[in-house]
């Protein structure tokens, strides 16, 4: 068989399936797939995780940092930096994101009823 041919027992075999998908009570995308509904995200918790992250980056940027100046040799500045780097732009994003939330609070707290 070429490889630039189609299979025609490889088609007929999806559209079995795609039958048998078809057939069964409450098919949908999830059911065929085998994926679970993802669960409702709670903004406070998403808020947190993120935060956690961020706190995390600047505390791994800093421990590197601490273990360049006292002569580890398993750091290279080049790593020192870059981990600066992600933590700084990290933070910032937090700040941008937290002035974007105060701002749209504002503008809730300024609307007439």
């Amino acid at each position: 068989m070429k490889t630039g041919m189609i299979d025609a027992s490889k088609i007929e075999a999806m559209i079995s399936q795609l039958r048998a998908a078809a057939t069964r009570p409450e098919s949908g995308i999830n059911s065929i797939q085998g994926e679970k509904p993802a669960a409702k995200a709670d903004f406070a918790s998403a808020l947190k995780a993120t935060l956690d992250q961020v706190n995390g980056a600047q505390q791994k940027s800093e421990d590197m940092a601490k273990r360049f100046v006292m002569g580890d040799d398993s750091v290279n500045l080049s790593d020192v930096m870059i981990n600066s780097q992600k933590a700084n732009i990290a933070f910032q994003a937090t700040v941008q994101v937290r002035n974007k939330l105060v701002s749209a609070y504002h503008d809730i707290m300024n609307m007439q009823v």
